[in-house]
């Protein structure tokens, strides 16, 4: 099995990327760099959790980066799936418009939905409806586009784990714990932390600034960024968009945890390629005043009839 931290440090592997065009070049060398001994891979069976959150092309990670990272990872010998399950539309439904649909089928994959859940209780006190295929995997890849998000500030690749929890039952948690930032933001921690070991990649070609998840604007960053450790991984963007860790409440959470620059283990990562100070940015913009009611019983009702609308069509 894959060791997450072979060398008893993370690994954050960040290069540059300002093109889809470049992904197929940059890719495998960002993947090679952020996971040694990836022979560990083989046999194993990973389900990569792209970010599908509807169906607006910015809103998604870019199709050609997750279709790399599965055809990087079949090279490797691991068993693929790829899955998510929007609180808005279906999976399928959403890859069949920004196009990963097209863009995994050389692979022989198609997207998945991530439902028949089961009960997952957090060391929060609370339970969630985790789906089978997330909680049975051995791995899970979370690939996530660099978003702002209205509700946590900054959406990277912990936060993206939450859509490991199926379908509309998302929304009812955002509607009920998502009125108390702090405790939404430790049951977003505690999930993590219960999954199976998560591993990052961060695509970051044109990331989503001003707001997010879903209605933000457009954000040449330029980058793409993986590593074993989606701690050390989203704290390295952090740095790099000159976003303190306290004003992030995930952030804040995996720190209380101890989990922030993997305190556990009592090291800090390693930068193989470009250190975050060499990539930063000033102008990545994010909202300062965070909402945390955003699913109010009507657009509760809005996305179940949605859902069931498109699953019609499908």
């Amino acid at each position: 099995m894959y060791d997450v931290f072979p060398s008893g440090e993370p690994i954050v592997a960040i290069a540059r990327c300002s093109r889809t065009t470049q992904v197929a070049e940059v890719l495998p060398r960002v993947l090679d760099a952020a996971l040694p001994g990836a022979e560990g891979l083989r046999t194993a069976r990973v389900l990569v959790k792209p970010n599908l959150v509807s169906a607006r092309p910015l809103a998604c990670t870019e199709p050609l980066v997750v279709a790399g990272l599965c055809r990087w990872l079949q090279e490797q010998g691991a068993v693929v799936r790829v899955a998510d399950s929007p609180g808005f539309g279906t999976a399928q439904y959403v890859a069949r418009r920004v196009g990963l649909d097209a863009a995994l089928r050389p692979l022989g994959l198609a997207v998945e939905a991530l439902e028949a859940p089961l009960p997952l209780r957090l060391d929060t006190g609370v339970t969630f409806p985790v789906a089978r295929l997330a909680q049975e995997s051995d791995l899970i890849f979370s690939a996530a586009r660099v978003k702002a998000h209205s509700q946590m500030r900054l959406t990277l690749s912990v936060k993206n784990c939450f859509g490991c929890v199926s379908g509309l039952r998302k929304a009812i948690i955002h509607t009920r714990q998502g009125q108390d930032p702090a405790f939404f933001a430790a049951c977003l921690a505690a999930l993590w932390a219960a999954l199976p070991p998560v591993l990052g990649l961060l695509d970051g070609i044109t990331a989503m600034h001003v707001t997010g998840p879903s209605a933000g604007q457009p954000y040449a960053l330029g980058l793409l960024a993986a590593s074993a450790s989606c701690v050390a991984l989203d704290e390295a963007v952090y740095a790099l968009l000159g976003c303190p860790v306290d004003q992030v409440p995930l952030a804040e959470a995996l720190a209380r945890r101890g989990e922030a620059h993997c305190r556990a283990n009592g090291c800090r990562p390693r930068f193989p390629l470009l250190t975050p100070e060499e990539v930063a940015v000033r102008d990545f913009r994010w909202p300062v005043h965070l909402a945390h009611t955003s699913f109010r019983p009507g657009r509760l009702l809005k996305s179940c009839l949605r859902r069931i609308w498109l699953s019609c069509k499908n």
